[in-house]
């Protein structure tokens, strides 16, 4: 039995990041789904893994993380040595700057990402109506962000450096909801974006995650 167990669904952006990294380094792990519509994840025993009732959670060992980025760090910290590095080896200045686009996909990216993603996708799923008003809004947003990416993309292959890192992993899940509707034209639009969402997107790891949604 894998001592690594998560605890979450793979339709969960949050929890396809946790995947996302086991599968690059190649580890064993139990998934343990989380009836959510049962609301299971508000509820005991869910709340003793974490206590603000998110998901996922992870469990390796005696150790249990919640909130899925610190648990990526983790991952690629604790299992350094196994699959594929996830933080470029190199001096300070290259871990700096894989920092600081972690940062950037969590605090200038994602929020943003995330609600065009709820408003295109998700809202149809709860029996909600899309607001083309506020999907609007958030994509003249994003654009903003994009033409920065242009240009970062312009001057290394991957965000942090030439290497793929943890913080070119943290996009996926939500650039693969948003490569399935309209707005997949604002990467698409920008040549250097377009080709980096085509190499993390292609990556052997990723394509187990989005099998794990098929089944």
């Amino acid at each position: 039995m894998a001592s690594i167990k998560v605890h979450g669904v793979p339709m969960s952006t949050a929890t396809m990041r946790v995947l996302a990294a086991l599968y690059e380094k190649e580890l064993e792990f139990e998934l343990i789904p989380v009836d959510m519509r049962a609301g299971a994840h508000k509820q005991e025993p869910f709340l003793s893994l974490n206590p603000f009732g998110q998901i996922p959670a992870l469990q390796d060992g005696d150790l249990t993380l919640f909130e899925s980025r610190a648990i990526t760090e983790y991952i690629g910290d604790e299992y350094s040595e196994k699959g594929e590095k996830l933080m470029c080896p190199g001096c300070n200045k290259v871990k700096a700057l894989t920092k600081v686009w972690l940062n950037v996909e969590g605090q200038q990216f994602d929020p943003i990402a995330s609600k065009i993603a709820f408003e295109r996708i998700f809202k149809g799923m709860f029996g909600m109506t899309t607001d083309p008003a506020a999907v609007q809004e958030l994509e003249g947003k994003l654009v903003r962000v994009l033409d920065i990416y242009e240009a970062r993309l312009s001057k290394s292959e991957f965000l942090a450096c030439d290497c793929f890192t943890l913080a070119d992993l943290h996009h996926l899940p939500v650039i693969h909801y948003l490569m399935g509707t309209d707005s997949k034209a604002l990467f698409e639009s920008r040549p250097k974006v377009c080709e980096w969402v085509k190499k993390i997107t292609a990556r052997p790891a990723w394509a187990k995650v989005v099998d794990l949604q098929k089944q």
